[in-house]
């Protein structure tokens, strides 16, 4: 996932901010402030000294964001200012280029702030965020929303321009109105309240889940009760339980989707049970963590922002700059995959019941068996014992002589690990990238493990984006949440843990080859429904076999997995698949249906509303709830992802039919790497997406390859 939460905080920096107020022309001359001597140590007022401005964790410090934020507010304002009041004629170089300049030490201090909130927070930066989420919001809608700056930017003559500054130009234009810029004075006071409430209930949002997890782990007083797990999970739940205060427990912690990892090999059935309602009940238990109020509040000022910019939902609004444009053809796709997924779900789901049956099992499957007993069927149909091949996935190994070597040798890229730079956590590891020439070109952070200062999931954010325009590199960090083995113990993932790991480094790789001159465009700076394309595909690669082999090795003898094992890897590749999809088209259609609602009469109750969702698109088998519950689906009340779940699907359409081209033309060649560097990777958002998937694929996407690979036609 790319962190939409971190890139919505800094989008108006990325594009920067502004402000209402007007100015006599002899004002324009006013200096822009600079720091005085109280600023000198606080480190967001000048650029870092590392390389390529990497953050200098070593010295930042809780206290520094607030009068970071409060002077690069005050300083952002007084150069909008010089922008939107410039007597001169307006210009692509006095209006767009100054606001792609402008906010520098708002930048730095907001990023590194919205990273740490997701991967590393405490109290004092969720009181800050709480606090400074409708600032921000306030701020940028004064930019949006100025009269002065809105007619600036569109009477600028794209005449003269080169390709990537036209571009600019109609993506400020685009913003500007999608945003309001068109409104009359009272509409655009109503927003502004809209957008302050807003950003500050997603906020809470977030803060609440985040302890909703943290508390809502198992605790277990009786080994046997985790009968099942291996001798080293089970070592670090009694670790787990330790560092909680109740030593001599076992401690299973929540990740962030319905389904948990723990519940495929859990034998004890009540275990299984408690686990899964721990996870479905996490935030509506009508305590300081329940989310439903938040949520109901959400979705109506969503409503309300919509036809303040009218339209008649907030998906109409929102999918405007999307490659599916409006919610009838995000809706259309969503479609054409949940008939079959569903069917799928149904046959997987009589296998497992028949199982049961087999065994004198004398219940009906539920949700909490399903993993448990697919792993059977798994295994019974394929031979195939996630268990079995977990010894050949060291993270480490995964992810150098997996992931880097798949990279090494599509791209040429090649990797040196760095101790010398300062990590905002112990479990941090860096790593410096190298171009095919040798060419240095980005740092690289990861953060593996999970923690109670940290979201759910796995996701990449940029510390520093890369710009011609800023002379910028980038610097860019790919967070997860596996398990942190026992102290000695080797961190052993699953199969889909490790296609995780490719997935988000594929988002990486969008961001360190990004080529373009202004920060708006660059790198991973594109549509939801087309960001998700480059991790997506970069999954494939985990089946390769010249990458399998180099990567797949025993962590004890160092013995490559066997061929027997990757066949039956390969054979049970579409296993599952039902389930898997349909969990998946669920949550997209229940995100879709929250932001579709037309008139605030049916915004219903939480789960009222998300039980007719479900029965309304046919997702009626118990058995397969959606991947995410309304009270902790984070992607589309906290992080961003609002009526644009259905962006990995889209995202997976283009994945699948460009996957096929690659096939058909050679594979795992720098030719091939090249090339999708070229029209993909490398274009940001800088040119139309559309046609960079058919300059890359030489036809418009087809939805036969996903359906295909997810073993619903031949």
């Amino acid at each position: 996932m790319k962190n939409v939460s971190s890139v919505l905080l800094i989008s108006a920096l990325a594009f920067n901010y502004s402000c209402t107020t007007t100015m006599k022309t002899n004002d324009i001359k006013q200096e822009i402030p600079v720091p005085d001597a109280s600023l000198s140590s606080n480190p967001f007022m000048k650029k870092s000294k590392l390389q390529y401005e990497a953050p200098e964790f070593d010295k930042i410090k809780n206290e520094h964001f607030k009068p970071a934020f409060e002077f690069g507010l005050k300083q952002h304002d007084a150069e909008i200012l010089k922008i939107a009041n410039n007597p001169e004629a307006p210009t692509f170089e006095n209006t767009i280029v100054a606001l792609e300049k402008s906010g520098e030490v708002l930048k730095r201090a907001v990023i590194v702030f919205s990273n740490l909130t997701s991967a590393n927070t405490n109290p004092t930066l969720q009181a800050l965020d709480e606090e400074y989420a409708p600032i921000f919001a306030a701020h940028s809608d004064k930019m949006y929303l100025n009269e002065n700056l809105y007619k600036r930017i569109k009477s600028i003559s794209e005449n003269g321009l080169d390709s990537e500054s036209k571009r600019l130009v109609q993506f400020y234009k685009q913003n500007f109105e999608i945003a309001g810029a068109n409104l009359s004075m009272a509409d655009k006071e109503k927003l502004k309240q809209v957008n302050q409430e807003m950003a500050s209930l997603s906020t809470q949002y977030s803060n609440k889940l985040l302890e909703a997890r943290k508390q809502g782990g198992v605790f277990f007083s009786d080994a046997k009760e985790l009968d099942g797990l291996s001798a080293d999970e089970i070592a670090a739940a009694a670790s787990d339980a330790k560092n909680a205060g109740k030593e001599g427990q076992y401690l299973l912690a929540l990740q962030n989707t319905t389904q948990q990892p723990l519940l495929q090999n859990l034998k004890n059935r009540a275990t299984r049970e408690k686990l899964f309602k721990a996870s479905w009940t996490r935030a509506e238990k009508s305590d300081a963590n329940d989310t439903r109020e938040t949520i109901e509040k959400l979705a109506k000022l969503r409503l309300k922002k919509a036809q303040i910019l009218g339209k008649k939902s907030f998906a109409e609004w929102k999918l405007q700059d999307q490659m599916a444009k409006n919610p009838e053809a995000a809706k259309k796709l969503m479609d054409q995959i949940a008939t079959p997924a569903v069917e799928t779900a149904r046959r997987e789901a009589k296998d497992i019941q028949d199982l049961i049956d087999q065994q004198k099992g004398g219940f009906k499957v539920e949700p909490w068996d399903w993993n448990f007993y697919a792993e059977q069927v798994r295994k019974a149909k394929y031979d195939l014992d996630e268990n079995q091949i977990k010894p050949y996935f060291e993270i480490t190994t995964v992810l150098e002589k997996g992931v880097f070597f798949a990279a090494e040798k599509f791209y040429g890229l090649t990797f040196k690990k760095r101790t010398d730079l300062p990590v905002y956590h112990s479990d941090v590891v860096t790593y410096e990238v190298f171009d095919h020439n040798g060419k240095s070109i980005a740092i690289y952070y990861l953060d593996f493990y999970t923690r109670d200062s940290k979201n759910g999931g796995a996701w990449m954010s940029n510390f520093v984006e890369q710009s011609y325009l800023l002379g910028t590199k980038p610097v860019i960090v790919n967070c997860y949440n596996y398990q942190k083995p026992a102290p000695g113990k080797p961190s052993l993932i699953s199969y889909d843990d490790v296609t995780t790991i490719f997935h988000e480094f594929g988002h990486s790789i969008h961001g360190m080859f990004a080529s373009q001159k202004y920060p708006s465009l660059s790198g991973t700076n594109v549509p939801r429904d087309f960001v998700e394309f480059p991790s997506q595909i970069n999954e494939h690669w985990a089946l390769d076999p010249v990458v399998l082999k180099n990567y797949a090795l025993h962590y004890e003898t160092k013995q490559p997995i066997p061929q027997a094992l990757v066949d039956k890897i390969k054979k049970a590749a579409t296993f599952n698949q039902g389930y898997m999809t349909t969990e998946l088209v669920s949550a997209a259609a229940l995100d879709m249906d929250w932001h579709t609602v037309t008139n605030e009469n049916q915004l219903t109750p939480v789960l009222d509303f998300e039980k007719q969702s479900l029965v309304n698109h046919g997702f009626t088998l118990a058995t397969v709830p959606p991947r995410y519950h309304t009270p902790y689906f984070a992607h589309i009340w906290g992080g961003g992802y609002s009526a644009g779940y259905y962006a990995y699907l889209w995202s997976e359409t283009l994945d699948n039919d460009a996957w096929e081209w690659i096939k058909n033309n050679g594979g795992l060649t720098r030719e091939n790497g090249d090339r999708f560097r070229k029209y993909i990777l490398s274009v940001g958002n800088s040119v139309d997406l559309n046609q960079a998937f058919r300059d890359f694929t030489g036809h418009d996407p087809d939805i036969k390859p996903l359906l295909r690979n997810r073993g619903f036609i031949k």
